[in-house]
């Protein structure tokens, strides 16, 4: 291996790092702002926003969600994998990413007749454009994690390693798309939602972070 190709497979590694670890934090730093924010200002939260509870509705009470996400979503911008089809499925998945932020969702605080998000659009019609795009975002990501983390150059070469890491990449995108069709199953709990985001960006995490051998797991010996 040339050292420009070396020095592009470690850039590769950090970015597929960096996209995992933000992923897999972005629900629990939401969560604490949120927390935080209404310990500071008791009784001022609604019931109903704890009951409807998601990564989403944390953009009324604290910043983790634009600045977490944004700064994922231009990572998946960035990502430039090994072939052209890699760079424009992350980069759109980026796309859906940032629109995930500029067009905020509807919840128990943000009444009908509020002008939203950076366009101040009405929030019903922002929350439409918000779920649309969180819906194909995580299916480009579980397409990404499917299709494009398993291939392989070489079939016959490929190392048992490989073999496992092409299970764990199914598994998670898979378990995204799972995720993301438990929402529209009418079977409400508590925080419904947040529960669903957590579990989906979690495969997302794994997937990532494994396809960019953090601390060597399944890495190639």
């Amino acid at each position: 291996m040339s050292d420009s190709e070396n020095v592009h497979l470690v850039w590769l590694k950090r970015i597929r790092n960096l996209a995992g670890i933000l992923g897999m934090i972005l629900p629990w730093v939401a969560l604490l702002g949120a927390v935080i924010v209404s310990k500071a200002n008791p009784g001022s939260i609604p019931s109903a926003y704890w009951e409807d509870f998601s990564i989403s509705a944390t953009y009324y009470l604290t910043p983790p969600l634009a600045g977490i996400l944004t700064t994922a979503a231009i990572v998946l911008m960035c990502y430039k994998g090994y072939t052209l089809k890699d760079h424009i499925v992350t980069t759109i998945s980026g796309v859906f990413g940032i629109l995930i932020v500029v067009f905020p969702c509807r919840c128990a605080i943000a009444t009908e007749d509020m002008l939203v998000g950076f366009f101040q659009l009405p929030v019903k019609i922002s929350h439409i454009v918000h779920c649309t795009s969180a819906v194909l975002f995580f299916i480009l990501l579980a397409y990404n994690s499917i299709r494009l983390f398993t291939q392989t150059g070489n079939q016959n070469n490929m190392t048992d390693q490989k073999k496992i890491r092409n299970i764990v990449y199914r598994v998670c995108g898979i378990g995204m798309l799972c995720s993301m069709a438990l929402m529209v199953i009418p079977v409400p709990f508590f925080a419904k939602t947040f529960i669903v985001e957590a579990i989906a960006l979690t495969f997302f995490g794994i997937s990532w972070l494994v396809k960019g051998g953090f601390l060597g797991i399944l890495a190639d010996k």
